[in-house]
């Protein structure tokens, strides 16, 4: 509890005690009880009566605070005072419960998301460290994270090796090994090694301040139902002030007119029991304590929503489009196969080729090296020749060495045999002779298809793969994951009609979601229903056209969030359906005089207590997660 919200339960157990301790005085006269009982009523409630009075100054008295304002001194008035006093008292407890639960969301989220680095650590002249302000140090700066703490600005590891906790970002708990040359994004935490760190960005710009500006606008965007009941609230609550109004004088008149007793008060006491039970209270908290559970819970997974709108369409999301290369797949190559001739041995025919290719920087070349996995001594390298869309020439240890394309087997008279993998085939010669083949491809990543099988079972009904790589690599790994349909060879316009396409044929209650990672994609982004980024290795380009950005580049995360974002709409619509219904009840039986002021305390707090209650199930994703596992 905050210092307000202790203060807030002491003067309540204060006016408990002195409304139990009225209660057993012996009867006394009617100026001294009402004085007496005024007491716990002010201790309190002051503050109510001082936001309805300044609704009122202001001109915008039509909410909670005036209607219990009104209920409770109208209840005096009739010399209830036990009811008006047990009124206000059982507000403030709805109210003080309704606190700590926003504070408990909006704690778990500041622990999720407490990455913002207090300082960064530069290196003198004398090897003394100073910390600076983040905001202070500049691009292409050396900065030294000790273990411990936490990475404060993206950048490239120049000296040093340690291992780092990611799962306030990705939610992933186990920690990533780092060493000189990896890039790292800021928020992480260095646990072991001492690491030296150029930074590549400006502290605005870097992973950290993107995801804490995400979080602190999310509650801008706010859902359908969110609009729905401030609208609502907005007539409803003047509408229900004329109501009682009318319940405490029309039935009267008419009954005077009828020439019956008109028993103002029974009828007054009807019309405040029904401003007691009409409060919206039980709406206007829990609805959108719901969607801030919902985008709370969805960060602890590492999945950033930018507002509750985005959650809502989520939730209705039926055809999933995917980008392929980083999305779907690692975005980088890697040598899959290597299928040497008959006599020869792999290692030599990866040799080979590294060696050939080790002063190209082209990422086939970088793919053949990494599957080296050893340094090259570039002495036993001479006479390179890169031929543009052929391959590359040289002699290694004073043989010739050729690496590339058939072209360049054809060039040299050499037949090679047909490969029907899908793929980049390098072929190799040495001496003279042929060697034979690599086969290099962009690697699936390992939740690619789980992804996509958990998206059918979270209700999505199409899936589909565009990508700007050929026919046969396309039908490749959309054959391999599972998916509905796909479109290859597209340029980032092309991606755009396709999606116009696709949007133009979905039934119009259907949302389309497009997931990507290049800034080619930003375009697309923009325009479906629920753009999802790649937050890890995604361009900024995309991550700020996004409307969902996942963390850890895991697809299967996407499901994930679809299920998170279908609790959330669940709970919301269980409040809206279950305090309206109990209201609605409760309202009928106040306007017959059947419901007294204490069933009406239990329609406003009551309902309040259980609907927030129901609202903070949104911030727990455990048993979701599990499920994905």
């Amino acid at each position: 509890m905050t210092k307000k919200q202790k203060k807030m339960l002491y003067r309540i157990i204060a006016a408990l005690a002195l409304v139990l301790v009225l209660k057993l005085l012996p009867p006394l006269p009617a100026s001294v009880e009402l004085l007496l009982y005024c007491i716990p009523y002010l201790v309190v409630g002051w503050d109510v009566l001082h936001k309805a009075l300044l609704g009122i100054k202001n001109r915008q008295p039509f909410d909670e605070c005036f209607l219990m304002a009104v209920a409770t001194v109208g209840a005096f008035a009739l010399g209830d005072y036990v009811e008006g006093c047990a009124v206000i008292i059982f507000y403030q407890i709805g109210e003080l419960f309704q606190g700590v639960a926003v504070g408990k969301s909006r704690r778990s989220i500041s622990a999720l998301m407490d990455i913002r680095p207090d300082y960064a650590n530069i290196e003198g002249e004398d090897g003394k460290l100073e910390q600076v302000d983040p905001d202070e140090v500049e691009i292409g700066t050396v900065i030294v994270v000790q273990p411990g703490e936490r990475v404060p600005i993206d950048g490239v590891i120049v000296e040093g090796a340690s291992t780092l906790n990611t799962a306030a970002l990705t939610g992933e708990s186990l920690p990533r090994d780092v060493r000189s040359g990896d890039e790292v994004i800021s928020g992480c935490v260095n646990m072991s090694g001492l690491l030296k760190v150029r930074t590549t960005k400006e502290f605005g710009e870097s992973t950290v301040s993107k995801i804490l500006d995400l979080v602190e606008n999310s509650s801008m965007k706010k859902a359908r139902a969110e609009n729905f009941i401030t609208r609502f609230a907005r007539v409803y609550t003047p509408a229900v002030c004329y109501g009682a109004l009318a319940l405490a004088f029309i039935p009267p008149i008419v009954l005077l007119l009828m020439g019956q007793p008109a028993r103002f008060g029974d009828w007054v006491y009807r019309a405040l029991t029904f401003l007691v039970i009409s409060c919206p209270c039980a709406l206007v908290i829990s609805i959108p304590l719901s969607f801030f559970g919902g985008i709370g819970g969805a960060s602890a997974c590492g999945i950033l929503v930018k507002g509750s709108t985005y959650l809502e369409e989520l939730a209705d999301t039926r055809v999933v489009v995917f980008d392929k290369t980083g999305t779907l797949t690692q975005g980088t190559f890697k040598v899959v196969k290597v299928c040497p001739v008959e006599g020869g041995t792999k290692d030599s025919l990866v040799e080979a080729a590294a060696l050939a290719e080790s002063w190209s920087k082209h990422p086939i070349s970088l793919s053949i090296k990494a599957a080296y996995g050893k340094d090259i001594d570039s002495a036993r390298v001479t006479d390179v020749e890169e031929l543009g869309g052929h391959g590359v020439t040289a002699k290694v240890d004073g043989k010739p060495v050729a690496a590339g394309n058939a072209r360049l087997m054809a060039k040299l008279g050499l037949t090679v045999p047909d490969v029907p993998q899908t793929g980049t085939i390098v072929h190799v010669a040495i001496d003279g002779k042929y060697a034979g083949y690599l086969l290099i491809s962009d690697v699936v990543k390992p939740h690619s298809a789980q992804a996509i099988k958990g998206l059918k079972q979270a209700g999505v009904r199409k899936t589909v793969m565009l990508t700007g790589d050929a026919e046969p690599v396309a039908k490749a790994v959309s054959a391999e994951l599972g998916i509905d349909e796909y479109h290859a060879g597209l340029l980032p316009g092309d991606k755009v009609d396709q999606i116009e396409k696709l949007l133009a044929t979905k039934n119009p209650k259907e949302m389309l979601a497009f997931v990507g990672d290049g800034i080619n994609d930003a375009p697309v982004l923009s325009r479906v229903d629920v753009g999802i980024a790649m937050g890890a290795l995604g361009s900024d380009a995309a991550i700020e056209a996004a409307d969902v950005v996942l963390m850890d580049d895991d697809p299967a995360k996407i499901a994930l969030a679809m299920r998170i974002a279908r609790r959330t709409k669940s709970i919301v619509y269980q409040n809206i359906v279950f305090a309206l219904a109990i209201k609605a009840a409760c309202l009928l039986l106040g306007a017959l005089g059947i419901a007294n002021m204490w069933v009406a305390i239990f329609a406003d707090v009551g309902v309040m207590v259980l609907a927030v209650l129901n609202a903070t199930r949104a911030l727990y994703t455990k048993d979701l997660v599990k499920k994905d596992n």
